[in-house]
């Protein structure tokens, strides 16, 4: 009977039918697939959309190798199984049946899997906000490969096995680089031929969107800020770092560029240099234009100031404390680097109201967040230096008396996405 019913009000009353679906879909809990696909490797995460919880986390490794699944289903231990995955078909494939299995499974069936957010690192600018997938959005993202050939292709990859494996569920592409589209033209133009840019697309982009994006918002919301009048500098910092400048929700400048290379020092990239030294140091060190992008993006940064000792932040803290020069002066590059973006955007906005940090070292390097404040003194900022010695909690840690607030916010890229796919389908 209640077949019969639906046909009847379908074809007496299409446009009502039409928003009765709309209304139960956007009242319905959805579990959202977030799929991160890298070149070799896949990051995912199983999330209700209606209480954003985790129901299930794990990534894929050496696909293309030998294979090895990492799957935990929240309150359980993680899994960990060795096997061939020859393509990303079938570490999807792994990922889908390790989230239905019969003992450990976080759902019953693919069925309840309602929608797939998808990571995409490039969307030039033909993407200002994230998409539903379709033919065409596919087209323009192959596109922008050129922009991104390591990143762009796997994100694709992924988004195809998706489609192929669960036919009719809905994906959504989630772009790094669209929350900086709203930039003017005099934050992202560089100083060359104008051709350049015209014929080639080559401007300042910027990365870490999705995470500036949540970041940025939820500052507003845990400071207590007017969303309609506010200025935030976002610090996200981690292995790749990069920080943006939020006057009411939009971004009027970031620091990487047209690849994640530029900007604040990184784990092992420079960030910003001298153009000029690549051709000096190829002509000392006999490399090419390939070898040289290998010094900048993989040997450079608190790896490369350090002598090679390490790229994580915990390593270098731990040397510079036991006598280190190197590490020492690494840390001491990064802090000072950082404070002069931060002071930098202050001009561009002219003013702020809170400076935040996120990502790995920001939510758990109290070192860090106090050198880089301890050069901001100019702005009327005090920092609370016990509040400050918390790690990857969301806290103020500024005095009450401090004249711009700084936080602490973890950033959530994967729920980010979440809500960005439940938004869209």
């Amino acid at each position: 009977m209640k077949g019969k019913a639906d046909r009847n009000i379908r074809r007496l009353v299409p446009g009502l039918w039409t928003i009765f679906e709309i209304c139960c879909r956007q009242n319905m809990k959805m579990n959202v697939l977030v799929i991160n696909c890298g070149s070799s490797s896949l990051k995912y995460q199983l999330i209700n959309s209606d209480s954003e919880a985790v129901l299930a986390k794990g990534l894929c490794e050496r696909i293309g190798i030998d294979g090895r699944l990492v799957y935990q289903k929240t309150g359980c231990d993680k899994e960990i199984t060795e096997a061939a995955m020859p393509t990303h078909k079938e570490a999807i494939q792994m990922v889908l049946d390790a989230l239905t299995n019969d003992k450990t499974g976080a759902i019953g069936s693919l069925k309840e899997v309602n929608a797939v957010g998808h990571r995409v690192v490039h969307g030039g600018e033909k993407f200002a906000k994230s998409v539903v997938i379709t033919d065409e959005v596919i087209a323009a993202v192959e596109e922008c490969n050129d922009l991104a050939p390591l990143h762009n292709p796997a994100n694709l990859i992924g988004i195809r096995v998706c489609s192929e494996l669960m036919p009719g569920v809905p994906q959504v592409a989630v772009f790094d680089t669209a929350f900086h589209q709203t930039m003017p033209a005099k934050a992202y133009l560089y100083g060359l031929p104008i051709e350049y840019y015209k014929n080639y697309k080559v401007r300042r982009y910027g990365f870490h969107g999705t995470s500036h994006s949540f970041v940025s918002k939820r500052a507003v919301e845990f400071l207590g800020l007017d969303k309609d009048n506010s200025k935030v500098i976002v610090c996200h910092l981690g292995n790749g770092s990069s920080i943006s400048a939020v006057v009411n929700g939009k971004c009027v400048d970031t620091t990487m560029g047209l690849t994640p290379l530029e900007g604040v020092v990184m784990g092992t990239r420079s960030g910003n240099i001298d153009p000029a030294i690549m051709e000096y140091i190829a002509k000392k060190e006999d490399l090419d234009i390939t070898g040289i992008m290998n010094v900048l993006n993989k040997k450079s940064g608190i790896l490369g100031l350090s002598g090679g000792l390490s790229s994580d932040f915990r390593d270098l803290s731990e040397a510079a404390e036991a006598g280190n020069a190197d590490a020492a002066n690494a840390i001491e590059v990064l802090c000072y680097g950082i404070a002069k973006f931060v002071g930098g955007y202050v001009a561009a906005m002219n003013g702020v109201d809170a400076v935040v940090f996120t990502a790995g070292i920001g939510e758990n390097a109290a070192l860090v967040r106090e050198k880089v404040v301890s050069y901001l003194g100019y702005l009327g900022i005090e920092l609370d230096k016990e509040a400050n010695g918390k790690r990857g909690e969301e806290i103020v840690i500024s005095t009450p008396d401090s004249k711009v607030k700084v936080a602490v916010i973890p950033t959530n890229e994967e729920l980010a996405i979440c809500r960005e796919t439940v938004a869209l389908v």
